[in-house]
């Protein structure tokens, strides 16, 4: 059963997947970094995510794995970034009220 679950996490590419499991998308990265003022460099040593693979996901040339982009996104969240579902008006970011970026 846990390999059925797993499968479905790699297949699955939307912002929210079947399990509600949260899935990044590379204009939510690009806007994020700038809300915390983040270059990809920093972003990269910050998730553990290489350089190369931020640059081709952000625009658009290679798809990372689920687990890449749930890095990232970890990394980001922890600066104070909140990310915003696909409601009708679009997946996006915002800074979480209170939160410190550093």
């Amino acid at each position: 059963m846990h390999m059925f679950f797993a499968t479905l996490r790699i297949l699955c590419q939307h912002v929210f997947c079947n399990l509600g499991r949260f899935m990044l998308t590379s204009a939510q990265c690009r806007a994020a970094r700038a809300l915390v003022d983040w270059s990809r460099e920093m972003l990269s040593e910050r998730s553990k995510v290489s350089h190369r693979s931020i640059v081709d996901f952000e625009r658009g040339a290679r798809e990372p794995r689920v687990l890449t982009k749930e890095a990232l996104a970890r990394a980001l969240e922890a600066a104070g970034v909140e990310f915003i579902p696909e409601n009708g008006g679009g997946a996006g970011v915002r800074l979480k009220k209170g939160g410190k970026i550093d």
